[in-house]
């Protein structure tokens, strides 16, 4: 019997012979010092989308909450388990990060499920279908436009549900707090899988637009 699968520990193998070996020091002071990121990204669990992958980040500098669905939900102290929010809380209240992304991806499962309430529940408890519910009513929009194909539905709930989610964050009082004093600031994020492209969002308009592409353009034709 083996403790772990062999592609992990392989994978493990190629770490610890490679990216550790040449960034001892970098791991040896963050175990000392702790760690002390800037940025808190809540993203997808989906194993396409690693946030650490498509930052290129370095140990120690971002520190990540993965979800189905990348979703926020409000805040609601009614003293239940609430995995997102502690993450939140301890991100925003004890490690005083500058930034929080909302990530999501494109071909995303539980925004998939999200539009079609009909499929049948993976198990008795329906975990996805009630994480999901977050956004029923923005789906049921979705869905209910006729002019827009099945892929379009796709992409447009996964932008509108990370706008969501930015608005779920505000709701809790310290990253409202905070980001009045222009301690912490919100920001969304879409990457397409399929082609690699990253979409931000406006913080004015809610736009999604290609930071290292549509931005250089705009500014290349106001010359």
């Amino acid at each position: 019997m083996t403790l772990l699968p062999e592609h992990i520990l392989n994978g493990y193998r190629h770490f610890i012979e490679g990216r550790y070996l040449a960034e001892t020091q970098t791991y040896r002071s963050l175990a000392r010092d702790g760690q002390a990121p800037e940025t808190m990204v809540i993203a997808c669990c989906d194993s396409r989308a690693a946030p650490e992958t498509v930052f290129g980040a370095a140990p120690g500098e971002l520190f990540v909450v993965r979800n189905v669905a990348n979703l926020v939900p409000p805040y609601t102290p009614d003293g239940e388990f609430h995995g997102t929010s502690a993450a939140l809380e301890f991100a925003v209240q004890a490690l005083r990060v500058r930034h929080v992304v909302v990530m999501g991806h494109g071909r995303c499962g539980g925004i998939k499920a999200a539009l079609d309430p009909a499929s049948s529940p993976l198990s008795p408890g329906d975990f996805i279908g009630k994480w999901m519910s977050l956004v029923e009513t923005e789906a049921r929009q979705v869905s209910a436009n006729e002019l827009l194909t099945t892929s379009e539905k796709q992409t447009a709930l996964e932008r509108i549900s990370i706008r969501l989610s930015l608005a779920n964050l505000r709701t809790f009082p310290c990253v409202s707090q905070l980001e009045a004093k222009g301690k912490l600031t919100l920001h969304g994020a879409w990457f397409d899988i399929s082609t690699g492209e990253l979409w931000a969002m406006d913080p004015t308009t809610g736009d999604f637009q290609r930071p290292l592409i549509d931005v250089e353009i705009a500014a290349i034709q106001a010359k």
